[in-house]
């Protein structure tokens, strides 16, 4: 959940509500990449969820990583609630679900290197408490009554508030994790299409992501839960967005939708004020029951664009809302599937021709048989299998495209973050398929397996790479010098799709010595680009 707005005049005229909408527009120069993802804490030894209080705690996670990572304390009252550092900011979810916000970043190199280094920190700290974290879409065996609430105003008025609406809100807020990509436009024009893009095809990253067959301790029938979730919780505020598709939609169409989203609060003087139901209509002519004669400042129309939830969202950017909490390694797939799909022009035109056609119940349909059957979905003959596989395809080539190196040049371009992807469509099995073979294969039907399988950073088999030299494949490794830069390639070539993967761009600190990969080293990178080259090559011949 964002963090409280603070600043911003008051709003005189309906105009600046959209004219805040519009300043997020920018030159493609400035585009930027922001990745965000939650996790669950629990108990190593009880597999409980994590307390905020005590000494194996959410609140002993971010003072451990404040004190010893420099991160700033974001306080609510005398609770530290985040934390703040370079942009990025890691924040709560209801459940205590540890999030980081990542800073606007240039490259899929530098937001999966700024991921891994979180990664790394909070297993750190993790590590001296006791306490593991675990990467799924929805918390497999804990019941609400397990969850603790974070001492978070926001989220006190929330529990209340879902309660009324739904069937589903409070499993959300407290028992689902996501991973998300914000993503840039440079005009009115080009926020509208790929926003379009974004809804239409927010279920191919629902099933690619899928991550969550089980809820209380069994099979629920679902690949994604977290997606089943969202279809029932509040109407006014989730859902495809069918309107988006209208002749008209731009910012000021949004406006008007969001300002018929009935509000939670308003922040003042660092407490959440109850206006749990209340219109910001009203707010506008200073006719809002929890604040009477007070107007809004831009800050208060920050703030309630953030308790708007439909698969895919703008505030100053796009938000893609869509995919699982999940494995490392696909932290850095999902912003590498929506910047190749987004961030180069044909590649977006390519996309919206796909779906251009596509009717408001034929987008439904396939959000409703993502979240079922995940890479099986199959609707108006189509299977999810092949459009994803022709979507990805087009993300590829988005990413070749825009040609971002990483590695000093020895990575060419962001296309090898797909590879998680290609490799799950290539074998039809989401993580969600390999969770359920596990559990009714070798764990017997015993879920707790789950933990271990799943565990923030854990370290698989070593590697012996062409130095001679051992590097884990753990993402962040261990190692010194040359060893420590280039080791993490052959954990991008040879890790499972489970473990994950450290991602380093050349760095102005680093010395030319360091720059340089082993010989042997450099082989094993060129032999897999080229098998990957070879077997599209074939693709592309067996297509014709």
């Amino acid at each position: 959940m964002s963090i409280p707005q603070t600043g911003g005049g008051p709003v005189e005229s309906r105009d600046q509500l959209a004219a805040y909408l519009e300043a997020g527009c920018k030159p493609k120069a400035d585009w930027r990449i922001g990745t965000e993802h939650e996790k669950f804490g629990y108990c190593t030894d009880t597999l409980r969820p994590l307390p905020y209080d005590g000494e194996r705690s959410i609140k002993a996670m971010l003072e451990g990583l404040r004190f010893r990572y420099d991160w700033a304390p974001v306080f609510e009252g005398e609770n530290i609630v985040g934390l703040e550092k370079g942009g990025a900011n890691v924040s709560l979810e209801p459940g205590g679900q540890l999030e980081l916000s990542g800073a606007p970043l240039e490259t899929i190199h530098q937001t999966c290197d700024e991921v891994n280094t979180h990664l790394r920190e909070v297993k750190d700290i993790a590590d001296e408490i006791g306490a593991g974290f675990i990467g799924l879409g929805a918390a497999p065996i804990w019941t609400g009554d397990d969850m603790p609430m974070m001492p978070k105003g926001r989220y006190r008025l929330m529990t209340d508030y879902m309660g009324r609406v739904g069937t589903h809100g409070t499993q959300m807020m407290y028992r689902t994790c996501t991973v998300q990509v914000n993503l840039d436009f440079g005009s009115e024009a080009d926020m509208v299409k790929k926003l379009r893009v974004a809804l239409a095809l927010q279920p191919v990253a629902t099933a690619l992501f899928a991550n969550s067959p089980f809820f209380e301790g069994k099979v629920n029938g679902h690949k994604s839960w977290r997606s089943r979730i969202w279809r029932d919780l509040d109407a006014d505020r989730t859902g495809m967005l069918p309107w988006v598709f209208e002749q008209g939609m731009g910012f000021e169409r949004w406006v008007d939708y969001a300002l018929d989203v009935p509000m939670y609060f308003v922040y003042r003087d660092g407490k959440y004020i109850d206006a749990l139901g209340q219109s910001f209509r009203d707010f506008l002519d200073g006719r809002l029951p929890a604040l009477p004669g007070e107007v809004p400042t831009l800050s208060d129309w920050a703030d309630h664009l953030t308790t708007i939830f439909p698969e895919a969202r703008i505030k100053k950017f796009i938000e893609m809302r869509g995919a699982d909490g999940g494995p490392w390694r696909r932290l850095c797939a999902l912003p590498a599937f929506w910047v190749g799909l987004m961030y180069d022009q044909s590649a977006l035109d390519n996309a919206w021709d796909l779906v251009k056609d596509w009717d408001a119940e034929t987008r439904e349909a396939w959000r409703v048989e993502a979240s079922v059957q995940g890479l099986q979905a199959r609707v108006g003959g189509r299977t999810m299998q092949d459009l994803a596989k022709e979507v990805v395809d087009i993300a590829r080539g988005g990413l070749k495209a825009r040609a971002r190196p990483g590695l000093g040049g020895m990575v060419v371009d962001e296309r090898h973050f797909l590879h998680a992807l290609e490799d799950t469509i290539e074998t039809g099995q989401t993580p969600a398929d390999e969770l359920l073979a596990a559990y009714n294969g070798a764990w017997n039907g015993d879920l707790s397996r789950i933990y271990e399988r799943f565990q923030l950073l854990r370290v698989p088999n070593p590697v012996q790479h062409g130095t001679g030299q051992i590097a884990s494949l753990e993402g962040p490794g261990r190692v010194d010098g040359a060893e420590r830069v280039w080791a993490p390639v052959v954990g991008l070539i040879l890790t499972r799709l489970d473990e994950p993967v450290d991602q380093h761009d050349d760095a102005d600190d680093r010395d030319e010595a360091q720059q340089q990969p082993p010989p042997a080293f450099a082989k094993i990178v060129q032999a897999a680009h080229a098998n990957r080259d070879s077997r599209d090559k074939k693709a592309e011949h067996d297509d014709q």
